[in-house]
């Protein structure tokens, strides 16, 4: 009899277990920290300016748009792109051409306020940077859901697309973790130059059964399918990954890399796990990412590793 009971108990357990998975997977996926939107002149990022969009689904969103600069005068002056302020740099006869334009995607656990000082300091030359906060996360209005945030990124691709002095022709797309699905899923559906993601997953049926392998994967709703997306991605992509990545196996990344339907190149950061890529990888990092941004022809039609 009690062996009965232990059993019963144990199967009202699990079925509580299921049904609580159910309920809160959105949240597990989606932590949603709130913060205030800093405002850039006040935080020195002088090329920065608050800007505020509406997703097709009616939720308000606040983020930053960072004009394109570039290094002029010799003196590592940073000279707005597309405003003719240095006779030097832009002739009278010959009118600045449109910057490209670079859409940010953070990962699942991060705001604008947190991220602002990478996202300035991995801003490529001659680009234009737009990073809005998610639904429900930072300053940003509704609720974070894997439609929602498809939302957004549709909302901020149109705002980037049509910016004035921004060529629509060359579109990036950077997605970190989370944000990768984000990335891959806007560049499978939109015209993008080139796709950067760091630390990509799978899919959120494998990164479920990586994390949580008691639960049944029929309980999942989400789907955030990098693997389905970058098969749909025709433009060169830049893959990055932590060597010893234990949240997103490195494993995951080089299956996403495997899958593309395009070129691929795919840097490895020795010594990062998740959270310490941009620290670990520094100015090499950047300057990989920069170097992509400006240029994109010419990758080999496999993965390459690099060490």
């Amino acid at each position: 009899m009690l062996a009965l009971r232990i059993i019963v108990g144990l199967g009202l357990a699990y079925t509580l277990l299921m049904l609580l998975a159910w309920l809160f997977q959105d949240r597990l996926a989606f932590p949603a920290p709130r913060a205030s939107l800093p405002d850039p002149k006040r935080v020195g990022v002088e090329n920065g300016e608050k800007v505020e969009l509406v997703s097709g689904d009616g939720t308000k969103l606040v983020g930053w748009f960072l004009k394109a600069v570039e290094v002029g005068g010799g003196q590592g002056r940073m000279v707005e792109v597309g405003h003719d302020t240095s006779t030097i740099l832009h002739h009278p006869s010959h009118p600045p051409q449109p910057a490209a334009g670079l859409l940010w995607f953070y990962g699942n656990g991060e705001t604008i306020a947190a991220i602002w000082p990478i996202v300035r300091e991995f801003q490529p030359p001659g680009t234009a940077v737009l990073v809005l906060d998610y639904p429900g996360y930072g300053g940003s209005g509704g609720r974070a859901t894997e439609g929602s945030l498809y939302a957004a990124a549709d909302a901020a691709y149109a705002a980037l697309a049509t910016r004035p002095g921004v060529d629509p022709q060359r579109i990036y797309v950077y997605g970190r973790s989370l944000g990768s699905a984000v990335a891959t899923h806007t560049a499978a559906r939109r015209p993008v130059a080139g796709l950067i993601v760091e630390s990509p997953f799978t899919n959120a049926a494998a990164m479920a059964k990586h994390h949580y392998r008691l639960l049944p994967t029929f309980l999942l709703r989400l789907s955030l399918d990098n693997l389905a997306n970058v098969r749909r991605v025709r433009c060169p992509i830049l893959l990055f990954h932590g060597d010893v990545d234990r949240l997103v196996p490195t494993a995951m990344g080089m299956a996403v890399a495997a899958a593309a339907a395009g070129p691929v190149e795919v840097v490895l950061i020795h010594g990062s796990g998740h959270n310490d890529t941009y620290d670990i990888g520094g100015r090499a990092y950047r300057d990989k990412m920069w170097e992509f941004v400006g240029r994109t022809a010419g990758l080999s039609d496999r993965p390459t590793v690099r060490p």
